[in-house]
């Protein structure tokens, strides 16, 4: 009796070691506020990482608390700045504090929340740096030589990314087919290159006559140095503890279960940094491992491909629900590409990698395999029958899920399996229920949402061209949270006129979503127009232009603009619609010279919304056409601090019986039409 209490103590020890830890996370993360405690604007720090942008150089440095810091400077000074400073140096920095914002698009990326959880509470701009002292540390100075020998060779992103556990040298294109072909988490150094590492260095140890405890110690060692060299990075934390306790577990007088020794390496991970966590690579890699374990029964005394196959059915079905909450899209044939992946880079790129690492003269060998590997994914990419959309799920269906996936994997239950099924069909239907107006923050531009009755409409794309690293609005804002919503389908790309900052981004959209219609405005294309029609007519989508009316299910787009001007903005396309009884109209560019028209032509009162026009430009909204329509509501579409000065005081002045809300302030701003009453959200940063 007394010896089956201690085998129950024994394994329920490992789950009240668990709860504590969640009581601790909940705590330190959820409960406990943090914020900056740096108020002066010159510090010294120590240098923690550094990374080689097109703009300048990009610092984690440390002095108290962890800050971001940014050094911009001409390409042929980073190369110097690279040479004079390393990792652990001591410097001194004089800085101005950049702004660190929520996501203004809902269901996008949160940056400041993202630095919150790595314990980033500011954002600098360095203005003036001076070196105190050079590192000393012999640690570090491990790392910068590792740092340095990487640099030299041609496959320095991939040695960082599958040696040092650093993905962001990685070209983003090739990143992005990574993602999209359920693959990326073969670059991010988990389970895997551990077991490889590990099992490489146990060999040669054995090799050399070394004693089994001795190579146990060995080989810890090595891992707490290589977590340390790799900055603990998450997914390698996981897998380097993980595997400490695999190897203690070797030479112990007694057997603790795998599962239970994941579940105690998890809870100490979480008592030494709680907000790992929320790290997305941390995520996949522990979910992943959990299911594995708990499905090894099933994947013992199989063949080479059907454990290839079990594995990669199961490791799909485990990182589903991450996948989808945080990328809203999946694809299903990543479970075949894996097949073949898996062996590949397991048993060719990373064996090579480490081989080149060690011996460089290799770098063009293992160029060879690489450029196989970058080109088969980019042709991959673009088979789009595998990828669903899958929108945005809550904590209950998900916790559900992984329930009925404990028992598949662990009872072998086909009903269980039936319900899954079902649960992943609900997912993939599901759509909002509410009709809506969403006008997205896309800065100093303009992009609008019509959602009615599961009809997508979007007038304008938002663009700026000279923004750093191609950052795109569509990629970033409009189409993830498309996708979050369930938004298969783009019914009418309605653009105003032929304006970057309206239309730029129009070809990403159409890239990405199947549309139905495209529609432009009156006037002559301009050659951003062309080069939008050249793409679709490749893909065999309709456009029009300079139409009158445009039925969206059962109501109607009136397009108030039909007469041609020598200038884009004013044959922008001016769009009035009813909803439920509520007037909406949406401006464009257009100038005085339009409205006059329009109030000339029309008898326009009362407009419940109104999308101010050109950006509250000096241009647009003048008294008289704002005292005719007389909007309860006004949207103002732009960027922060932007440099034309928009919205101008005049137009301010003429909307000051209108409730006002500017995208700059408010971040984006949703009309909710529900039981014929108008609800405003906003999203604000």
């Amino acid at each position: 009796m007394l010896k089956l209490r201690a085998i129950l103590l024994r394994n329920n020890i490992y789950y009240i070691i668990l709860i504590l830890a969640i009581i601790y996370f909940i705590i330190l993360t959820v409960v406990i506020k943090y914020e900056s405690h740096i108020t002066k604007t010159t510090y010294k720090f120590k240098i923690l990482s550094i990374e080689k942008k097109d703009y300048g150089v990009k610092l984690l440095l440390k002095n108290k608390e962890k800050v971001l810091a940014y050094y911009y400077s001409e390409k042929n000074e980073i190369k110097d700045f690279i040479n004079k400073y390393s990792l652990n140096d001591k410097i001194q920095v004089t800085f101005e504090e950049l702004d660190i914002n929520n996501n203004t698009v809902e269901n996008t990326f949160n940056y400041k929340k993202y630095l919150y959880n790595n314990q980033i509470y500011k954002v600098i701009n360095i203005k003036k740096i001076k070196l105190i002292k050079k590192n000393s540390n012999v640690f570090y100075k491990i790392k910068n030589y590792l740092n340095n020998k990487t640099n030299k060779l041609a496959t320095n992103s991939y040695l960082k990314s599958l040696i040092l556990g650093n993905n962001s040298f990685l070209d983003n294109d090739i990143k992005d087919s990574f993602k999209e072909n359920g693959i990326s988490h073969l670059f991010a150094v988990s389970g895997l290159h551990i077991a490889i590492f590990s099992s490489i260095l146990i060999k040669l140890l054995k090799k050399i006559h070394i004693k089994e405890n001795n190579r146990y110690l060995i080989n810890i060692l090595f891992l707490i140095l290589y977590m340390y060299i790799t900055n603990f990075t998450p997914s390698i934390v996981r897998a380097g503890v993980f595997t400490i306790f695999l190897i203690i577990n070797k030479v112990k007088y007694f057997y603790i279960k795998t599962i239970n020794l994941l579940i105690l390496s998890l809870s100490i991970i979480v008592f030494i940094n709680p907000f790992i966590i929320y790290n997305i690579g941390f995520q996949f890699s522990f979910i992943n491992s959990f299911f594995l374990i708990l499905a090894s029964d099933k994947l013992n005394n199989k063949s080479k491909i059907k454990v290839l196959l079990l594995t990669s059915i199961i490791s799909f079905l485990a990182s589903l629900p991450v996948m989808i909450n945080n990328f809203y899209e999946a694809n299903i044939l990543s479970i075949i590409y894996n097949i073949f992946y898996v062996p590949y880079i397991s048993s060719i790129v990373l064996p090579m990698t480490i081989l080149t690492f060690i011996l460089p003269i290799l770098d063009k060998v293992l160029n060879v395999f690489i450029f196989v590997l970058e080109k088969t994914s980019l042709v991959l990419t673009n088979i789009s029958i595998g990828k669903v959309i899958i929108p945005k799920q809550n904590i209950i269906f998900i916790i559900i899920y992984y329930l009925l996936l404990v028992i598949i994997v662990k009872a072998n239950k086909k009903k269980a399996l039936f319900i899954l099924i079902i649960l992943i069909v609900l997912w993939i239907n599901k759509k909002p229920h509410t009709n809506y107006i969403l006008s997205f923050d896309v800065e100093q531009g303009d992009s609008t949402l019509l959602y009615i009755n599961n009809n997508a409409t979007i007038i304008d794309t938002g663009g700026k061209p000279s923004l750093k690293n191609n950052y795109q609005y569509t990629s970033n804002r409009i189409i993830p949270y498309l996708k979050s919503k369930g938004i298969k389908k783009i019914n009418n790309l309605i653009l105003t006129h032929g304006d970057y900052d309206h239309m730029g981004e129009a070809i990403n959209l159409v890239n990405n979503f199947k549309v139905e219609k495209v529609i432009f405005n009156c006037g002559p294309y301009n050659d951003l127009e062309k080069e939008l029609i050249r793409v679709l007519e490749k893909k065999n989508i309709k456009y029009y232009s300079c139409i009158k009316e445009l039925n969206i299910d059962s109501n109607k787009l009136y397009f108030l603009q039909t007469k041609e001007y020598d200038n884009e903005n004013d044959n922008s396309n001016v769009i009035y619609t009813e909803f439920n009884g509520y007037k909406f109209m949406f401006m464009g560019d257009a100038s005085v010279t339009t409205e006059k028209e329009i109030i000339n032509k029309y008898n326009l009162t009362n407009i419940d919304v109104l999308k101010v026009g050109h950006h509250g430009s000096k241009t647009s909204s003048s008294k008289e056409f704002i005292n005719e329509i007389n909007p309860k509501y006004s949207i103002i579409s732009v960027g922060k601090n932007n440099r034309y000065g928009h919205p101008n005081k005049e137009v301010l002045d003429n909307l000051k019986d209108s409730k006002i809300y500017r995208t700059d302030k408010d971040g984006s701003i949703m009309f909710k039409i529900k039981n014929n009453k108008l609800k405003i959200e906003t999203c604000s940063p």
